[in-house]
């Protein structure tokens, strides 16, 4: 699998973190990013634990990529 953009500052390439999405130029998983904000942590020390190699922007991308991805899944996600 080629890298393939899915957002500015998210890419997935099957050679880095077996094709998960990362922030391009890293291998920090978008998903352990996600946990983090939803763990309450501020963006702010976000940045500072990955020293500085993600900025607010990409932190903004990955919400609102995760949110885009929740609604159109929703349906399959719902618990009856």
């Amino acid at each position: 699998m080629a890298a393939k953009t899915i957002g500015r500052y998210i890419v997935t390439d099957s050679r880095i973190c077996h094709g998960s999405p990362v922030f391009r130029g890293t291998r920090i998983l978008v998903a352990d990013v996600l946990e983090q904000v939803a763990n309450g942590m501020s963006w702010d020390a976000i940045i500072e634990e990955w020293r500085g190699s993600l900025s607010r922007e990409a932190i903004a991308e990955a919400i609102k990529l995760a949110r885009k991805a929740l609604i159109s899944r929703a349906p399959e996600l719902a618990v009856a």
